[in-house]
């Protein structure tokens, strides 16, 4: 059986944004019908320093389920910033991608 691909966007916001980010992301733009797609979840953490941190994390079938995303049309409207007001609020990103190598649980 090939194992689950997590894939972790981190990005970090100015302290008090990071609600404005997640609301971002409430329409969807096409993600949940992207061959291999299992899941979004959206993690909030309000560090105690002077950013907030919001973490996008989607899982997928297989790595290749989720290069496919990457590479789809839709994957590409959904990331075109033209046109779209600046997020000012964004200090920056870390991205990060994991094999699950076990889950437990529902």
């Amino acid at each position: 059986m090939t194992a689950m691909y997590l894939v972790a966007n981190e990005i970090r916001v100015k302290k008090g944004f990071a609600s404005q980010l997640v609301k971002r992301f409430e329409e969807r733009k096409g993600i949940e019908k992207a061959p291999g797609f299992v899941r979004l979840d959206i993690l909030v953490n309000e560090q105690p320093n002077n950013y907030d941190e919001v973490r996008v994390c989607t899982m997928w079938e297989t790595k290749d389920a989720f290069i496919g995303w990457t590479k789809s049309e839709a994957f590409r409207k959904a990331h075109d910033q033209r046109g779209k007001a600046p997020l000012d609020y964004v200090l920056g990103n870390q991205m990060y991608a994991y094999e699950v190598a076990l889950t437990f649980g529902g």
